[in-house]
């Protein structure tokens, strides 16, 4: 079997022009007034364009381990399984973003990355006659606009949640899934990832960002407890910071009224812990305040340089406070990652914690590599869960990784690594 990967570089997006059979409009067009679970029909067609059969559509499943196909609704002979990512063509494809190619005894194997913005959300395997650049550039568009297609189609239908659940979701889990960002985003010279454990039973651990003009908003949480108390109250805390941000409040005034309304509205010991942040992407200046939560670290030059450090206030929900604002000037190509206490109390079976000191080593050694941050992210979680000694972690850990590029990179974000 002969094995070839094509990078979805620019250079590929700009000879998309020469594959003129394809019509993606239409395809547009026959989407919005299709069942919204038939993204996978439109695409098909759409691929008979450039001589495509047997075309699955696979969705990565929640805690990202392995892609999961949805029904055949074409012409596909066999009834294709889950694909595993670390083991798998199409888990190549997912983890490396580039197209892979198998040359078989009649036609070639073609496994494409589906991206939703950026957010990578599954595979297209499909079968052609043959390849080329015409082709493959077509098959990079093909995987373009079915992210989109999913991710728009998702919020009507049910189908494509249930193609990404391997097995049944806690409630508080689902609720938590429900009031997140995209878990990647790369755009304006930014670049945010994102990732909770265990994903299938998340309690109080949660994450938001938004890029507004020149500037990018971040924060993590985290709930104190477990359970659907914990999301109850991790849904109040991200619902009264996007209501502050989306009304141009303040990091200040954020922060105090997210401590107003956890107070006001649990009054059972409930608090908060969590980091609201903000970078100017236009000078670098990260501005940001901490609410009795772990600090973040500074990575520059694929290095750990230490931790950034804001004198805290009580975690939300403890005591009214007026917080500390910090400013720190990052670098460009900097990264700051945040996590939860999830993370470095991890344990093993004799009670080893895993700690920061080797959070810091482990961040060290897959930044140095060059990575792209949803790829350090992914690494650390794999490195954690090896620590534990189990599959799953026994308590909510999230980490969100942030990098700017520069004000003079404003497109590198959106580049392939």
């Amino acid at each position: 079997m002969c094995l070839r990967r094509q990078r979805l570089g620019p250079h590929l997006v700009g000879s998309l022009t020469t594959v003129p059979s394809i019509d993606f409009g239409r395809a547009l067009r026959e989407a919005r007034n299709a069942n919204p679970a038939a993204m996978p029909d439109i695409l098909a067609r759409s691929a008979t364009a450039f001589g495509a059969t047997d075309l699955v559509v696979y969705l990565v499943d929640f805690s990202r381990t392995v892609l999961e196909p949805m029904p055949d609704r074409s012409v596909h002979a066999d009834a294709p399984g889950s694909e595993e990512l670390t083991t798998t063509m199409a888990g190549r494809a997912f983890n490396g973003q580039q197209i892979v190619t198998a040359d078989r005894h009649d036609d070639v194997r073609v496994w494409i990355p589906v991206v939703a913005g950026s957010d990578r959300t599954g595979v297209i395997a499909l079968s052609l006659p043959s390849v080329d650049d015409d082709v493959l550039a077509a098959c990079v568009e093909l995987g373009i606009v079915a992210g989109y297609l999913i991710a728009v189609h998702a919020r009507s239908t049910d189908v494509y949640d249930l193609y990404r659940r391997r097995r049944s979701m806690s409630l508080a889990a689902s609720m938590q899934w429900d009031i997140l960002p995209p878990l990647v985003l790369a755009a304006g010279g930014v670049s945010v990832a994102g990732v909770l454990e265990p994903a299938y039973d998340i309690g109080g651990d949660c994450f938001d960002y938004a890029v507004n003009g020149s500037f990018l908003d971040f924060a993590i949480m985290d709930a104190v407890g477990r359970g659907l108390g914990a999301a109850r109250t991790a849904s109040s805390a991200i619902s009264s910071y996007r209501h502050d941000r989306r009304e141009g409040r303040s990091i200040v005034a954020m922060h105090t009224n997210l401590g107003s309304l956890i107070r006001s509205l649990h009054q059972d010991s409930s608090f908060v812990t969590g980091l609201l942040a903000r970078i100017d992407l236009a000078s670098g200046a990260l501005t940001w305040t901490n609410a009795g939560h772990p600090l973040p670290l500074l990575i520059r030059r694929g290095r750990v340089v230490g931790e950034l450090h804001c004198p805290p206030t009580p975690p939300w929900g403890v005591s009214a406070c007026q917080p500390s604002v910090k400013t720190d000037q990052l670098e460009p190509g900097d990264c700051v990652l945040s996590y939860t206490d999830g993370i470095t109390e991890a344990r093993t079976p004799d009670g080893e914690f895993f700690g920061v000191e080797r959070l810091i080593d482990f961040t060290d050694r897959h930044a140095a590599e060059s990575l792209r941050p949803e790829e350090v992210l992914s690494r650390i979680v794999a490195s954690v869960r090896e620590h534990q000694g189990s599959g799953e972690l026994g308590d909510d850990a999230t980490a969100l990784m942030v990098r700017w590029d520069g004000p003079d990179r404003a497109e590198s974000a959106t580049a392939w690594a």
